[in-house]
């Protein structure tokens, strides 16, 4: 037997049967790892039999720090040409009123630019019925026993109408009303669309699903504790809520007053905004 593993040729075999019992080895271990992390899934992707669902509603209140209003120029031009300069000149004025006012040019957003030619509709002229005088022989204009032929009315182009609307946030909401009114002094047509809301509106939302969750989860805790039971782990979750509504603020024509001196400012009320949270949760239970 001895002689079995003698020389060169028993150290080869020696060689081989080494190399052998390691990979043995290796794969035992590998399989045993792999059955040992199977442990921890076991049951893991079973659906829970057992539950309980219950909801929850959470409210929270702040005062809004954004606020956000339209306007519009229109110009009413015999050319496309004299519309769109004169639009120009108007938007331009607001503009730099508006930066003057602190209001940051990132803040400002044309949201709707548009050329439309302006028709009216005109009606031909009805030419006056020839009436034949048999005793005289001639004909007069008239009405009597005669049938009125009148050519149809015609759309004629009377000019171009610029429109370009912009869109302001307003940072320090105290200041919108003077706003409102100073884009008309400036050659704004149109004024409407004012909206208090946040400038970040997840943290205002977070607080409220927190609290929906804790109200959620109370719920639970009771329920599970009368039907003498008890919580395992969440299986589904839902959620749905709804941010602050917007404030309007009713459009003012101020065509009238444009160039003018600002009118005076509206009393501008920013008040609160709710924001609320639903949530749908579904708890194992034992």
């Amino acid at each position: 037997m001895n002689g079995l593993f003698d020389g060169t040729t028993g150290m080869r075999l020696r060689q081989v049967i080494l190399v052998a019992a390691v990979l043995v080895a290796v794969f035992l271990a590998a399989e045993s790892i792999s059955i040992i992390q199977s442990w921890r899934y076991i049951g893991a992707g079973i659906s829970a039999s057992n539950t309980i669902t219950v909801s929850g509603h959470g409210e929270e209140v702040a005062v809004p720090d954004i606020a956000t209003f339209s306007f519009s120029i229109v110009s009413d031009k015999a050319t496309v040409a004299d519309a769109q300069t004169d639009a120009t000149a108007k938007i331009n004025a607001v503009t730099a009123y508006l930066t003057g006012a602190s209001i940051d040019s990132k803040d400002i957003q044309t949201t709707d630019y548009s050329i439309s030619p302006q028709y009216e509709y005109q009606n031909a002229v009805c030419p006056q019925p020839a009436v034949y005088n048999s005793a005289s022989g001639s004909g007069t204009s008239g009405s009597v026993g005669s049938a009125v032929y009148c050519p149809p009315g015609k759309s004629v182009l009377t000019g171009y109408e610029v429109r370009q609307t912009t869109t302001v946030k307003v940072r320090d909401t105290s200041k919108a009303g003077d706003l409102l009114a100073g884009v008309g002094s400036k050659g704004a047509t149109e004024v409407s669309g004012l909206t208090f809301t946040f400038d970040n509106p997840d943290t205002v939302q977070d607080a409220a699903r927190s609290k929906a969750i804790a109200d959620a989860k109370s719920k639970a805790d009771e329920l599970a504790k009368e039907l003498g039971v008890s919580l395992v782990r969440v299986v589904s979750y839902n959620e749905s809520g709804n941010n602050p509504g917007p404030i309007y603020y009713k459009a003012m024509d101020v065509s009238s007053s444009a160039g003018a001196a600002p009118a005076a400012s509206p009393e501008i009320s920013v008040g609160q905004n709710k924001v609320t949270s639903d949530v749908t949760v579904t708890y194992e239970i034992r």
